[in-house]
């Protein structure tokens, strides 16, 4: 992880304000949308380092070679077994279980282009870890970076997600265009 004010100072170069809320729970799920640019993992991973967090995310095993490896796991990276049959989500809630602090950050349209639905492997590892989901924004309209809120599962996912859908009214990304705020 890179400094807090190594950080700082680049996300102000670049006319970025940060929101100074952020979880400060051990364990949880962090949303992180909208999702449509490459440069927004830049964003939000500067944006963590900033406030002092210590992130997680998900990334085929494929990817941990020599020596690119050792820089995603330096970065928080997690290699995950995405093969059919795998039961990720299962998978997912065991590493909450084993660990004293993990911060999990999801994107939940699982791409940056324009999807109708969202996946829904982020409520569902939520859910079974019994953490709560911290909504994680990206505003380039405002150059804010931050979070809304913390959201708790209430079993119902298509409810539930459709209330955190509700949550990005008024968020504009980097590519408009590729966002979607349908409901489920």
């Amino acid at each position: 992880m890179i400094s807090k004010l190594f950080a700082r100072i680049i996300l102000k170069m670049w006319g970025w304000k940060t929101d100074p809320n952020h979880p400060v729970v051990n364990k949880c799920v962090m949303i992180a949308a909208p999702h449509t640019s490459n440069i927004d993992f830049l964003i939000g991973y500067l944006y963590y380092c900033s406030i002092g967090v210590k992130i997680n995310f998900l990334i085929k095993k494929d990817l941990f070679f020599f020596p690119f490896g050792f820089l995603l796991k330096a970065m928080g990276g997690v290699p995950v077994d995405r093969s059919s049959g795998n039961r990720m989500v299962e998978q997912v809630a065991k590493m909450f279980r084993q660990r004293d602090h993990f911060h999990l950050v999801i994107t939940p349209e699982g791409t940056r282009e324009k999807v109708s639905e969202w996946k829904k492997g982020f409520y569902y590892i939520a859910r079974r870890a019994k953490v709560p989901i911290y909504i994680g924004y990206l505003d380039y309209k405002t150059k804010f970076v931050g979070f809304i809120t913390e959201f708790f599962t209430s079993g119902d996912a298509n409810a539930d997600i459709g209330t955190i859908k509700n949550f990005y009214k008024g968020i504009t990304p980097r590519h408009p265009e590729r966002f979607t705020m349908e409901a489920e």
